[in-house]
């Protein structure tokens, strides 16, 4: 029998939930019925894969008070849980109307007048999903779908910080017993995720690039495909040319949206020296107008810090910045209320890259600050980094596409911030660190779960093989 595991409320910092690993043998039992049930689910079709999706949507809908309120538990936000519920279930919609085009089959004629080629695909039959604690609900299910859909079983091992808005979605999972066969929730921390990839045909993880390592490791001793989603140290770069209002609106909000605890986070931003002083002053002044979400939920903007040793973190890189020359002016203290650690937006000018708050992932609301003299130099400073997940450029048009051809990160945003967060047409990888495999973004982020055949038809009548008809 394994430990029990308590969960700790973001909001009051009480431990009032408790959860319970499977012992590796019943995991195990899992995940073979779980692959005996894909069989089924293949066979069903895109249609009644699609149709099993949308009951399960239904479902979900009719108890979608339930499922809010245990991410609010989750995560001691409102308003961006509300979102994320509204994210994921678009995403059902959305992947349910890509899908038929996505996975259409073809037959060709080749180069080879007497062979004939029909490209097909088949689906990996286990994924194992391996999902972080900050968007607790979308990141187990940005994945989940689209492996649904091409016709793969799923089994998702959420984080163990946020486990509580899984009950909601098995009730509705009763309802439809065609995805209850192929979609498995099982609850642990580390050491179910380790034994979880010995079980599957396929992982996908969203999470630190330790873990991150640690599972790219373990899946290629087992010769399964990894695709990881790791840290992000996203950067914003701000030119003469800019709209200062649009751009301190924006990467306010890119910095500080879920407390800032969002791979795709702006964690440092470097400004013309020319507007420099402006720009701060103008981000400083937007910033002391968002509240803290306390003592209600709807008291304000920012919510609690949901990992407690996250709260440690962010307090150690503010206090090496201080240290090392770094000035606040505002925010810069993690608080303790009602038994929550929270952090106000903090912005931080006098920075520079021997500080852990411009090289490491802080994931918090965190906006150091740093002037550069030239484009070049800007440029040089974003890609000055382990991390290359996405950034951001604002200046006109054309010197903004010039700039992002240079900077090293699978996605950027021009003239806004985190665009990828609701824009997913763009496939991207990640570069550096902050990931490997296939774009969980745009088509191939269905197609990666399928695995390609070839089936070469030779047309011709003759009894001689392909060889002799060269004059082999």
């Amino acid at each position: 029998m394994t430990n029990p595991i308590e969960v700790r409320n973001p909001r009051t910092g009480k431990f009032d939930y408790v959860i319970i690993p499977p012992p590796p043998r019943l995991l195990a039992q899992q995940c073979k019925r779980t692959r005996r049930g894909q069989v089924r689910w293949q066979q069903l079709g895109l249609e009644g894969r699609i149709e099993a999706l949308q009951q399960w949507k239904e479902a979900i809908l009719t108890g979608r008070d339930r499922l809010t309120e245990a991410l609010v538990n989750d995560t001691g936000r409102l308003s961006t849980s509300i979102l994320e519920i509204d994210s994921f279930l678009s995403s059902i919609d959305r992947w349910c109307k890509l899908a038929p085009d996505l996975l259409q089959e073809s037959a060709k004629n080749t180069a080879i007048p007497f062979i004939a080629l029909q490209q097909t695909s088949v689906p990996y039959p286990l994924v194992g999903i391996i999902s972080p604690w900050n968007f607790p609900l979308l990141l187990s299910t940005i994945d989940t779908i689209p492996a649904l859909l091409a016709g793969c079983a799923v089994i998702v091992k959420p984080s163990e910080i946020a486990p509580r808005f899984v009950a909601p979605l098995k009730t509705a999972l009763s309802a439809v017993p065609e995805l209850r066969d192929v979609l498995t929730f099982v609850e642990g921390a580390g050491a179910t995720g380790s034994d979880l990839i010995e079980n599957v045909d396929l992982v996908c993880f969203t999470g630190s690039v330790a873990t991150g390592r640690k599972v790219a490791e373990a899946a290629a001793k087992r010769f399964i495909p990894a695709f990881l989603e790791l840290g992000g140290k996203d950067p914003a770069i701000v030119l003469e040319s800019a709209n200062l209002e649009l751009a301190t609106s924006a990467i306010l909000w890119g910095s500080v949206v879920n407390t800032g605890q969002s791979c795709l986070s702006i964690e440092r931003i470097y400004v013309a020296e020319s507007i420099f002083e402006k720009f701060y002053h103008q981000l400083v002044a937007k910033a002391y107008r968002l509240q803290l979400a306390y003592p209600t939920v709807e008291s304000g903007e920012i919510g609690p810090i949901i990992a407690e040793r996250q709260a440690a973190i962010i307090s150690s890189h503010l206090l090496d910045a201080v240290e090392k020359g770094a000035v606040i002016h505002c925010g810069g203290v993690i608080e303790d209320l009602g038994g929550g650690w929270w952090c106000r937006p903090t912005v931080l000018t006098q920075v520079n890259h021997s500080m852990k708050v411009m090289t490491e992932e802080t994931f918090g609301p965190i906006m150091p600050i740093m002037p550069f003299s030239t484009v070049e130099e800007a440029v040089s400073l974003a890609n000055d980094s382990i991390y290359g997940l996405s950034a951001a450029v604002f200046a006109s048009e054309a010197e903004a596409l010039e700039i992002a051809q240079q900077i090293d990160a699978g996605a950027i945003s021009i003239n806004d911030a985190a665009l990828t967060a609701i824009m997913h047409e763009g496939e991207k990888n990640a570069f550096k660190f902050s990931g490997m495999g296939g774009s969980r973004m745009g088509a191939a982020a269905l197609k990666r779960f399928m695995r390609k055949k070839a089936i070469l038809i030779k047309t011709n009548d003759t009894n001689d093989p392909w060889w002799f008809e060269n004059g082999e």
